[in-house]
């Protein structure tokens, strides 16, 4: 089985948490998806990349869904979340994907 790149487990579980809580009306479910996706893209990053960078990508994608909040107010909802898995995205496949 081919191995899906923790650049899209993460970019997957912000968008996809984000968009289960707004159509769903469940705040909660939409957290899960977001938890479990973390949680994934988290044990991929410490397989190819190590613990400490898998924490700072860990950071980062906490950090990314955080930061959603006021973008949103800024640009709208959807572009601060695409804008935002694009981030975490990006910053997974330097730091782990790339190299496998």
């Amino acid at each position: 089985m081919a191995k899906v790149p923790s650049a899209l487990v993460a970019a997957g579980g912000l968008v996809g948490g984000y968009g289960v809580a707004r159509w769903t009306k469940r705040r909660e479910l939409g957290g899960a998806v977001l938890a479990v996706a973390g949680a994934a893209a988290a044990t991929q990053w410490r397989a190819r990349a190590g613990g400490p960078a898998a924490g700072a990508l860990t950071a980062g994608y906490v950090a990314a869904f955080g930061a959603s909040h006021p973008l949103a107010k800024k640009v709208g909802a959807w572009p601060a979340v695409f804008g935002v898995a694009g981030a975490v995205a990006l910053a997974s496949w330097a730091v782990a994907d790339r190299k496998a």
